[in-house]
């Protein structure tokens, strides 16, 4: 009678345990804008081919959107079978992630306008200064914990144009999104890298309520990605890409 008892009550707490878990990840990631104006393009690049393919691999089922950044990381954040991509693992944010990856990594930057001749040793040479951000993206977050003075924008892009006002006098993004950005505006030579100030590495950040063994099997797809060349073929695609059209490489947030 006990263990019959027993039986029912592990049937029960498993039968809990699986209506708990998500039958399917809702992913997110930042919304691109096109270039022709508002609208949001298909997520597209790098970052998104490895998730595909992870996801694939993993044998997961999944919906995407793409979204503002601050809503996308929020979503994961709060709602209990999401995950946000790509974004920086810091410590700031260890604990409040379960994380996929690395995805890439990145390094941030503070862009200046070239006539201004800036010379920066290191990030506290930036403290009497005006620095442009993305509001609530990770370089935003760093600066502000740190006590810069921040200026954030809900438009990237806004902020070169800011620089060329001289409404900033410093711009925190990516290598990699700052180039890009700027050679499509047209401001090529005209705004600069001056401060190689952090690197970071970028993963799938998953809500806290997303099983374990879900995580595991995603990394272990990862892992059997780079075993196999199919993870480095990704990688050299987008690279060639970027050599021939100048695209940016993974924004990281």
């Amino acid at each position: 009678m006990r263990s019959t008892i027993l039986a029912a009550c592990l049937a029960a707490a498993c039968m809990q345990v699986q209506a708990q878990m998500p039958s399917r990840l809702y992913l997110t990631t930042e919304a691109r804008p096109t270039y022709g104006g508002q609208a949001a393009a298909p997520p597209a690049g790098v970052a998104t081919d490895t998730i595909r393919a992870v996801m694939a691999r993993a044998g997961i089922v999944y919906s995407l959107d793409p979204l503002p950044w601050k809503r996308a990381y929020n979503t994961a954040l709060e709602r209990p079978d999401a995950c946000v991509y790509a974004t920086s693992r810091i410590p700031e944010r260890e604990r409040q992630f379960k994380w996929v990856g690395p995805i890439s990594q990145i390094d941030w930057v503070l862009m200046a306008r070239a006539d201004r001749g800036l010379q920066l040793r290191s990030l506290d040479d930036a403290r009497a200064l005006r620095i442009g951000t993305y509001n609530g993206d990770v370089r935003d977050q760093y600066l502000r914990v740190r006590g810069f003075d921040v200026d954030p924008v809900t438009d990237d892009p806004a902020n070169p144009r800011k620089l060329m006002l001289n409404r900033i006098d410093l711009w925190a993004t990516s290598i990699q999104r700052g180039a890009a950005t700027v050679k499509r505006l047209g401001y090529a030579g005209k705004i600069v890298p001056v401060l190689t100030f952090n690197r970071t590495s970028l993963y799938l950040a998953c809500n806290r309520a997303v099983p374990d063994a879900l995580v595991a099997r995603m990394n272990e797809a990862l892992a059997s990605m780079e075993r196999d060349g199919s993870r480095r073929a990704i990688l050299d695609k987008h690279a060639q890409a970027r050599l021939e059209e100048g695209q940016a490489g993974v924004a990281g947030r």
